[in-house]
Formats: structure tokens, sequence, C-alpha cells
């Protein structure tokens, strides 16, 4: 349980470092693709679509266990045009729905 503890810790620290950005960066701007499916891309999805219970409980951040209800919460888990949790292209597809819901 203290692992998972120290996991959330991280991917919130990663959420907010995620956010800043430099002098030369625009702050409106989308994220670069290269930086799908890192550890940052996954904790912003957590922040967006949360999957633990709100107690530290939940699938680790990134496995394929998260990817499934991240699927689930979203509505779009078992349709045949999600494409396959361990490629780029399922995180590009969570990256354009989750695009959608910022505020």
């Amino acid at each position: 349980m203290g692992a998972m503890v120290v996991r959330l810790c991280l991917a919130v620290l990663l959420a907010v470092t995620a956010g800043c950005t430099g002098p030369d960066e625009t702050p409106d701007s989308a994220p670069a693709a290269e930086s799908l499916c890192s550890d940052a891309w996954y904790a912003a999805v957590e922040e967006q679509v949360p999957t633990g219970d709100g107690h530290g409980h939940g699938p680790d951040i990134g496995s394929d266990e998260w990817k499934s209800v991240v699927e689930f919460k979203l509505g779009v888990r078992g349709q045949l045009d999600v494409p396959e949790r361990a490629s780029e292209a399922w995180c590009d597809y969570i990256d354009r729905l989750t695009a959608g819901s910022e505020q």
C-alpha cells in the first residue's frame, strides 16, 4: 500500500510539473506527440479521468488495468475503433477524447 501512495504522489507531482512551461513555450499549445504515453501524460489523463476510489486504491497508472478503467470511464471500452492498449495509437485516441473535456 505504501508503494501505491508513493506512486500516487509521484503521479500528482508529474501532473503538476507537466503543466509548467518554459519561457520559450506557449502555455496554450497542445502537448507534443512524443509526450504521448509518457509517465507525465498518464498522470495528466489520471487527473482528467480519475480511476481510483478517492482513498488511494485503484489500478497502477499506465497499466493495462488502468487503461481499461480509462476506456470504461470514457464510455469506449469494447468499441471496435479503440486501438490496442499497448500502442501509441491508444494514447493518441485517449488524448483526443480527453482534450474535449479540458476546462
